[in-house]
């Protein structure tokens, strides 16, 4: 893009520009239009701790960012056009992209891992092409819990309760680029699930870094909080993140033959079963990710593929030439998208690669299937595979994996040394 894609719709009075730190949340900093131009030119500085720090916000030494190099500084310029904010007069919205003071790639920006993954798509003649389903709570934020009650999953009755606020979601978010399929109730009170149109792979990971945003700036514009967290209700739905993978060639869906998967489409499910399990911590990075990962509760707990079976891992979509692809259903709707579609795209292209064959398909009830691998359904043991996994040391970069697995641990620390409600609840006045 040249300095001309950036121009400022009329009327703006700030730009609101970031991208996403190491749990896909978007930060950045919200910029006059009088100062644009300069920020086009010449980048507009933040620390690089943006891409080590948690959830809070907290920071520790990391080997790329830490005390003793001070945590310098990086510049953000915009990767995509800014487009008005429509609920909010004078302010535009866009996404970042990050240099270090030396004009390269920050070697721990997340999205760095995605792009090296579709390069590699690319050399070997494929684009990836990618949907993203989404779940989500929309909650009181005084109470923190549902205004409604009840579980009316797809209920238009329901679902015209919420227009109010998914309506703003569906349309305005649209208007702002970002394509939306549909949305619909979900299986919980308070919770929707939005779909968002496939499209080539780095453009749906920014697209749903920006709807992350998007959706909790108009979520509360309207009266409420929204979540993404996986399991904010330990006895109602967890919230995921539904990929939808198919690789295209010369304008055709190399998955597909005859409305049906392919021997190429399922090397690269094989390649997604072997290592479902290692990359379990760029699904769901901390511990309350991994109590969504529990039997019949449609999250997934094994390796298991099938067609159209939502008991499964990665669900088989056929249909017409276009449509046919794979879903993979073991994400977390509050992990970070760079990081999941990379080892994705990086398990299923060494699938094609060294053609593998995937387990015997499952036709039934996969939660009962014990030939299935199971997938870790705790953060302790994901983090101990991904601390010896060389393929997601080699898809994520050795710093950007240990930032990760630093979080893991300190989440897993902070947790095992906290005394809960429940345990006072149930020990305090009986023990």
């Amino acid at each position: 893009m040249t300095s001309d894609d950036f121009s400022l719709p009329e009327g703006t009075h700030t730009v609101a520009m970031g991208a996403a730190d190491v749990n896909g949340v978007m930060r950045g900093k919200r910029i006059p239009s009088s100062h644009w131009p300069t920020i086009c030119e010449k980048g507009n500085a933040l620390s690089i701790a943006m891409y080590a720090i948690d959830m809070t916000s907290d920071v520790w030494d990391t080997p790329y960012v830490n005390f003793d190099n001070g945590y310098p500084d990086m510049h953000m310029f915009p990767a995509t056009k800014p487009v008005p904010v429509p609920w909010e007069e004078g302010v535009a919205f866009c996404l970042g992209r990050t240099e270090g003071m030396d004009h390269k790639p920050v070697p721990i920006d997340p999205r760095g891992t995605l792009i090296a993954q579709l390069e590699r798509a690319t050399a070997m003649g494929y684009s990836v092409s990618v949907g993203a389903e989404l779940e989500f709570y929309l909650l009181d934020p005084e109470t923190k819990q549902p205004r409604d009650q009840g579980i009316q999953v797809y209920s238009l009755s329901r679902a015209a309760e919420l227009e109010h606020v998914l309506g703003p979601i569906r349309q305005q978010i649209n208007e702002m680029g970002i394509p939306i399929e549909q949305s619909n109730p979900e299986y919980a009170p308070g919770q929707v699930e939005v779909n968002i149109r496939y499209d080539e792979a780095l453009k749906t990971a920014d697209n749903v870094v920006m709807f992350r945003n998007l959706v909790k700036e108009l979520a509360n514009h309207h009266g409420y909080l929204a979540t993404f967290m996986s399991k904010p209700f330990i006895d109602q739905s967890g919230n995921g993140f539904h990929g939808h993978y198919s690789l295209w060639k010369g304008g055709r869906n190399v998955f597909a033959e005859n409305g049906r998967l392919n021997g190429l489409g399922r090397n690269f499910v094989a390649g997604l079963q072997k290592r479902m399990s290692e990359t379990a911590l760029a699904m769901a990075t901390t511990p309350n990710a991994y109590r969504r990962r529990q039997p019949y509760t449609f999250c997934p707990i094994n390796t298991s593929w099938g067609v159209d079976n939502r008991t499964v891992g990665i669900r088989i979509i056929e249909g017409s030439e276009t449509a046919t692809r794979v879903e993979k259903r073991d994400g977390s709707a509050d992990c970070n998208p760079y990081y999941l579609m990379a080892c994705d795209i990086a398990a299923g292209l060494d699938g094609i690669e060294q053609g593998l064959e995937p387990s015997p398909i499952t036709t039934g009830n996969a939660y009962e299937d014990g030939e299935a691998e199971p997938i870790p359904t705790d953060l302790a043991t994901a983090v101990g595979l991904a601390r010896d996994s060389d393929f997601l040391k080699s898809v994520l970069g050795e710093d950007r994996l240990t930032i990760l697995i630093q979080q893991a641990e300190r989440e897993l620390d902070f947790n095992a040394n906290q005394v809960t409600q429940v345990e006072i609840e149930r020990y305090l006045g009986n023990l």
